[in-house]
């Protein structure tokens, strides 16, 4: 499967998730711990990394569509653009030698990998780590989500718990 399809597919998946919590302004600042970006950041970090890993894939220009505002139709708009963008880039610009450097900033490091090596164990890695976090902040501030909202393939009964014995 192709690197943009599964970055759109969970990008959907994030949005979601946006779109139910849009009624508590309190998660925009939210975080699991005192070190730790905010849901609005890990939710803008989860958008660039999709696009991080797609542009030098696709031998395109940097690109980001962080905004200013801090609001949840802000993020869904960071969300839409960076979904539409990532769609419109043809497959066959993906392709190239498995072994040509791609260069990014990790933390303060400067890093160039192999392209495989840096979808793989870079990108993807961070992508999801930054996707994560953002559910992970959400569920733990009581948000209504589940795994399902997360992957989109679970389904458990309302009340469900595997922590709590069913009779």
């Amino acid at each position: 499967m192709h690197a943009s399809i599964i970055f759109n597919r969970s990008l959907g998946q994030l949005a979601g998730i946006v779109e139910k919590v849009k009624g508590r302004p309190e998660l925009l600042g939210a975080r699991l711990h005192a070190g730790m970006l905010p849901f609005a950041s890990q939710v803008r970090a989860t958008c660039n990394f999709a696009l991080r890993g797609c542009c030098p894939l696709a031998g395109l220009p940097p690109a980001s569509f962080d905004g200013a505002e801090l609001s949840f139709a802000a993020l869904a708009r960071q969300l839409d653009d960076t979904i539409a963008f990532i769609a419109a880039i043809p497959l066959r610009q993906f392709e190239g030698p498995a072994d040509r450097l791609c260069r990014d900033r990790a933390g303060f490091a400067d890093i160039a990998l192999p392209a495989d090596e840096y979808l793989n164990l870079y990108i993807l890695p961070n992508f999801y780590f930054h996707f994560s976090m953002a559910y992970a902040i959400a569920r733990s501030q009581g948000a209504d989500i589940g795994k399902q909202d997360f992957d989109g393939y679970h389904l458990y009964a309302p009340g469900f718990s595997f922590e709590t014995p069913r009779p």
